[in-house]
């Protein structure tokens, strides 16, 4: 399983959901998706603007965590 650490990231980077969201191109609703881990997948496109804004790297922003 695919667990998400963006909450933790944005809260390191003091910037809000909808400041990241309008940086990104994305839509408050479609980061909050992302943040609660319910999205099936990420374009690179948006990866990599999260890195950029968030100056992270991707395993930064997500974790891996075995369904045992």
């Amino acid at each position: 399983m695919i667990l998400t650490k963006l909450d933790f990231m944005m809260l390191k980077k003091h910037i809000s959901g909808k400041e990241l969201a309008e940086r990104i191109g994305i839509t408050p609703a479609n980061l909050s998706i992302l943040k609660t881990g319910k999205a099936k997948g990420i374009r690179f496109s948006t990866l990599n603007k999260l890195c950029q804004v968030l100056e992270c790297q991707p395993g930064d922003l997500f974790e891996y965590e075995s369904d045992e």
